[in-house]
């Protein structure tokens, strides 16, 4: 039997090659099939990529989780993203994650703040921050001030970062963090942090926070004070307080004080004209 020497010459050469190549006998060149493959990984990931885009709103911010490609192949996925980045497609605010910027005629608007930190205000579907500072007080009618960087409730630690231009700091929080009580925690941050809100004055403050805590229920009421064992004791004073002026329960608080402690804060006898039932001078 006559040996076929086209194919006797194409297995010796795979031998001497890589072995994703294979010599092709008729064309008398190597076909590099690693080559292939990472040609058709790449299509399929620039359709996973349009597919993804085309589906998501401007501002919302994507991680490379977000696009369903395997971990071996996220380098690829990476690179097919930092593309579009150059090409002006794409916004890049940290490390693996990506916005579509909304564009106007004075430039591309950046993210909602809530977009920003939203990997640190949920992770695998729980609730582990909240938004709170000046951001979240402007919407409790407690300060008039728009601020340029982003305060995070937080139940871990973590250094202050920088993301597309805005700084983000974090508030440590005791207590466990829920959807239900971020409401009742960012009244409680607002009495921690009464000296540092801007546009206001802790009068001002104070006073409005009378409004907020009154539009509470009472199930809400009880569960504030409850939250505040959690806080320094001056925020419990204060809590205190104002909800012996508003004649709600105050024992809940009251018995975490040592009444030999004083707690200097700015706040006028007009505004808590019994503050020094509560040691607040």
């Amino acid at each position: 039997m006559m040996k076929d020497y086209g194919m006797y010459y194409s297995m010796k050469m795979v031998k001497e090659t890589h072995k994703s190549q294979v010599y092709d006998v008729k064309n008398k060149t190597f076909i590099n099939f690693a080559l292939v493959r990472e040609k058709e990984i790449n299509m399929v990931i620039a359709r996973l990529i349009k597919e993804k885009l085309s589906s998501t709103p401007a501002g919302v911010v994507l991680t490379t989780r977000d696009f369903g490609v395997e971990m071996r192949y996220q380098p690829a996925l990476a690179k097919a993203l930092n593309r579009l980045v150059l090409q002006g497609e794409l916004q890049k605010i940290a490390k693996g994650k990506y916005y579509i910027p909304k564009k106007t005629i004075f430039g591309n608007l950046k993210p909602a703040d809530s977009e920003l930190v939203k990997d640190f205000l949920e992770q695998n579907g729980k609730i582990v921050g909240y938004i709170t500072g000046t951001t979240a007080f402007a919407s409790m009618g407690l300060t008039t001030q728009i601020s340029s960087s982003v305060l995070v409730g937080t139940n871990k630690y973590r250094r202050p970062i920088t993301r597309n231009g805005v700084k983000i700091s974090f508030l440590l929080q005791e207590n466990a963090i829920t959807s239900s009580n971020i409401p009742l925690l960012r009244i409680l941050d607002a009495l921690r942090l009464i000296k540092d809100i801007p546009a206001t004055s802790p009068d001002e403050c104070v006073t409005n926070i009378y409004k907020v805590i009154n539009a509470l229920s009472k199930k809400q009421k009880q569960e504030l004070a409850e939250l505040s064992l959690a806080y320094t004791p001056y925020v419990r004073a204060l809590l205190g307080a104002i909800y012996e002026n508003m004649e709600l329960e105050t024992e809940t608080v009251s018995k975490t004080l040592n009444g030999v402690t004083s707690y200097k804060l700015p706040i006028s006898d007009k505004v808590l004209a019994n503050k020094r039932n509560w040691n607040i001078i």
